[in-house]
């Protein structure tokens, strides 16, 4: 029996000392801090690696560094321009300083949610709807300062905030469909006007194409006409410095049979023709006196 009791309060002695170090033995990885509290006084941060720490007289409390994420859930907001909005936005943000983070607020995610909506109230009471509308990246940044400006003596820092949806009244939602319905006409119409000046520059600009071709094949017809019509006189030249007197007097002759077959009364000689006539009658007396054989008859 007494051994059997001595075993008990081996094993007894051996489960107190398994949890006594599993309880002074923490682990704490590189994105996390152990803020450490020793009879209910802060003495700081610990880790990452191992800490060892005093059972039963300090107790920890986790604390996570990486950067985390608060939901804000939809918030109603009045305008500048006294409009109605409805708003949800997400905000991002990471603990700085452990230690001021667990003593400085007891629950952050409620505090942030009631300080963020407060905020937002009052970015947007300084904005009008078509800014709230059309300038939501200079919302996000003013969120995020006023957010960040509270936040920082808490030890936590706001890196972000981004507004995910915006819901306006339901009149107003009614005249931007109206409005987008326009604008997607104005486009359509100003496309089209803006193909039609296209075909109507495309079609002149062939046009003018055209007609610069044309006057150039003028112009290459008109030289071609003039260089044949140049060659052909030179050709006539060349063919007249071969005709001798005797054969221009017979083309002479022959005109002048042609003209006297006309029924006309009265004819108008050149004087070239005349000089020719009397040559040719010359020429005739010659060869009658001199005969055939080139003597006298």
């Amino acid at each position: 029996m007494e051994n059997l009791a001595l075993w008990i309060a081996i094993a007894i002695g051996l489960v107190l000392l398994v949890l006594l170090v599993r309880a002074a033995v923490k682990i704490v990885r590189e994105y996390q801090r152990v803020v450490v509290f020793r009879l209910g006084r802060s003495i700081g941060s610990r880790g990452p690696g191992l800490v060892l720490i005093i059972p039963l007289v300090d107790r920890v409390v986790w604390v996570d560094l990486r950067e985390l994420y608060l939901e804000i859930p939809s918030q109603t907001a009045i305008t500048e321009d006294n409009a109605n909005i409805s708003l949800d936005f997400i905000v991002f943000y990471k603990v700085i300083d452990a230690v001021t983070s667990v003593l400085a607020v007891q629950n952050f995610a409620g505090a942030a949610q009631n300080i963020a909506a407060t905020t937002l109230r009052s970015v947007v009471g300084d904005m009008t709807l078509d800014d709230v509308l059309s300038k939501r990246e200079q919302m996000n940044e003013w969120l995020r300062s006023k957010l960040d400006d509270v936040t920082e003596r808490w030890g936590v820092k706001v890196t972000n905030v981004e507004v995910r949806e915006i819901t306006p009244p339901p009149q107003v939602q009614d005249a931007m469909t109206r409005q987008m319905s326009a604008e997607r006409t104005r486009r359509a119409v100003v496309t089209e006007a803006t193909g039609s000046k296209q075909a109507a520059i495309t079609v002149a600009e062939g046009q003018k194409q055209a007609a610069i071709l044309t006057a150039e094949g003028d112009r290459q017809a008109a030289i071609l006409r003039a260089e044949g019509f140049s060659l052909a006189l030179s050709k006539i030249f060349d063919v007249a410095r071969t005709v001798d007197a005797n054969t221009m007097s017979l083309q002479y002759l022959e005109a002048l049979k042609q003209i006297g077959a006309s029924p006309s009364t009265k004819l108008v000689v050149p004087m070239e023709l005349s000089n020719l006539l009397a040559s040719i009658t010359g020429s005739a007396g010659r060869a009658f006196t001199t005969g055939p054989d080139g003597g006298r008859s």
